[in-house]
């Protein structure tokens, strides 16, 4: 009675952050950087699949359109009107990689939805990279359009002459951190909703609370579909945000 005692114990214990552990695709070796782990995996069934969605969608351009089709337009029109209305029609031009960067985030936070599947936006290495190269490009547009006036953007006229310098180095402070504030949003909240799944998963095995723990689950699953696009349209909106401070950086 003492072992089964113990082994339904154990049977009970669950660790919700095992699931965003990086592990080699082959072996148990340690991991290098051309090591071919989960993340690259999932990353590349990405990829494969915005390529298959635009590839599908835009072939063959029916006036009915099919349902791939049909999804492949309504993407590609709300990123569209989204870079247009946030950061202007002169935006227009820089469509594409936002476009990109849209499909993408949307697309490995929905594939991370499917059991035993890698969430690979829950990692804060994926995450940044993707802030930091939105930071980069809109830091080096910004200066190539406007040279030294790019730096208007810390400097606000339209404040007392005695507190500018205090908020341009507010700004400026501000600036640095927009990286790392758009990075960990969207790993943070993709990877406390997962965790919370995982809780509630663990929690189905206790025979007393099991309906509840399905019935959570469910509705969990539900408001990850709902928060793995909302996620990618903050992601992308912002970039669209800092994209318009590059090509209009006076205050």
């Amino acid at each position: 009675m003492a072992e089964e005692a113990h082994g339904s114990e154990s049977s009970l214990v669950f660790h919700p952050m095992d699931q965003f552990k990086i592990s080699p695709l082959f072996g148990d070796g340690p991991i290098h950087w051309y090591t071919p782990t989960n993340v690259t995996l999932w990353m590349a069934l990405t990829v494969l699949c915005i390529v298959g969605l635009m590839v599908l969608g835009s072939r063959g351009r029916a006036v009915v359109p099919s349902r791939i089709q049909s999804v492949a337009e309504l993407m590609y029109g709300f990123v569209h009107k989204m870079v247009e209305d946030v950061a202007g029609k002169d935006a227009i031009r820089y469509f594409p990689y936002i476009m990109t960067l849209f499909s993408f985030i949307v697309f490995a936070n929905t594939l991370g939805l499917i059991p035993t599947a890698f969430t690979t936006t829950t990692h804060i290495a994926v995450t940044a990279v993707l802030a930091m190269l939105v930071f980069t490009f809109v830091t080096v547009l910004g200066f190539v359009l406007h040279g030294t006036k790019f730096l208007g953007l810390f400097w606000i006229k339209s404040a007392p002459l005695a507190m500018r310098p205090v908020l341009a180095v507010i700004e400026l402070i501000s600036y640095f951190v927009r990286p790392v504030s758009h990075s960990i949003r969207l790993a943070g909240n993709m990877m406390a909703g997962h965790a919370v799944m995982k809780v509630f998963a663990g929690f189905a095995a206790i025979t007393l609370i099991s309906p509840v723990s399905v019935v959570a689950i469910t509705a969990m699953y539900g408001l990850e579909l709902l928060v793995a696009f909302i996620q990618a349209y903050v992601f992308t909106i912002l970039t669209c945000v800092y994209l318009k401070d590059a090509l209009h950086p006076s205050h």
